[in-house]
């Protein structure tokens, strides 16, 4: 018979940024759609209503605090001890691993993918395209933060980021992006999930757990 071990699979710092970037983008959609499509004021006297300005610095603090949650992350990646390398991310270079995962995935094949990286194939390809997502709508939030301001820090990012803000064809052309990436986080977040709770049926070794207690559970033959 197989033994089952324990295993150390994600350290604190790692869950702490995965469930912090949960809350952010969760926030940022909400606030963000908010802001895309207001509802109608209550009535009353408009002073005393400020739901936009309150929704507008919500969604503003958690796109500031998303950037340095992807800081934190990409200095992990280059100078953590344990095992959170940027290295991991290359694990879908290795393309006969790559093509067994996928027909792992779609019940073509039995064979499981070995995993050299922290990351199989598909899950280091995917969130390769999720940190290219991140840097993008904070990107161009930037922009758009700067664009309001005419003086101090965030007049002064607006001022550096103009040549993004031309690249893009104006505010219009920046917003319009920032909206299309914000369902990109929509979609990855669908599959993402989906794949999450199907990898825990078939692997067994508590996939979605572990990024609570940090542990999975491997079988050994």
């Amino acid at each position: 018979m197989s033994k089952i071990s324990m295993k150390k699979e994600w350290w604190l710092s790692i869950r702490l940024i995965h469930w912090s970037v949960v809350l952010s983008v969760f926030t940022l959609l909400i606030t963000g759609f908010y802001i895309a499509y207001p509802l109608s004021c209550g009535a009353g006297v408009t002073a005393d209503k400020f739901y936009m300005g309150n929704i507008r610095t919500l969604h503003t603090f958690f796109g500031i605090f998303l950037t340095f949650l992807m800081l934190w992350r990409a200095y992990l990646g280059l100078f953590a001890k344990f095992h959170a390398s940027w290295t991991d991310l290359l694990a879908w270079t290795s393309l006969d691993n790559l093509l067994t995962q996928v027909k792992f995935y779609l019940l073509i094949s039995d064979e499981k993918p070995e995993h050299e990286y922290q990351y199989g194939p598909l899950q280091s390809l995917a969130y390769t395209g999720l940190i290219f997502l991140q840097f993008m709508i904070i990107l161009t939030g930037l922009v758009m933060v700067g664009a309001n301001y005419h003086a101090g820090l965030s007049a002064w990012v607006g001022d550096l980021l103009k040549p993004v803000e031309i690249a893009m064809v104006g505010l219009a052309g920046v917003r319009l992006i920032h909206h299309i990436i914000a369902w990109g986080f929509i979609l990855f977040i669908i599959v993402h999930v989906y794949m999450a709770i199907w990898i825990d049926i078939v692997y067994k070794e508590g996939t979605i757990s572990s990024m609570v207690s940090g542990r999975v559970f491997r079988r050994e033959n």
